[in-house]
């Protein structure tokens, strides 16, 4: 499973490059604050919503520490997704939230 750190990724989004984030914690998690461009699809809805995804497009998997978002990270690998998981999750995160 390929990780990225939240490092990483903030200095990713301050270069301007346009990534596509995906917040799989609950939704009184995500309201406490996320990422801002993320999407929030909580891990258990990632098997119903995996269709309105692009398979040709690289996915950062989010969640609080970094567990749920391997999950789905490996979950969306074995469905020919390319997903990488944020290491450490928002717990690591030192950048903007919204």
């Amino acid at each position: 499973m390929k990780e990225i750190t939240a490092k990483e990724v903030e200095q990713r989004l301050e270069q301007g490059e346009k990534l596509n984030i995906i917040d799989v914690r609950e939704a009184d998690e995500v309201a406490a604050g996320k990422i801002p461009e993320a999407i929030h699809i909580p891990l258990g809805l990632i098997e119903f919503k995996m269709n309105e995804l692009d398979k040709s497009k690289e996915y950062i998997m989010v969640c609080r520490s970094g567990g749920r978002s391997g999950r789905a990270t490996q979950f969306l690998e074995n469905q020919g997704y390319k997903a990488v998981n944020m290491a450490g999750g928002m717990l690591d995160w030192e950048g903007n939230i919204e």
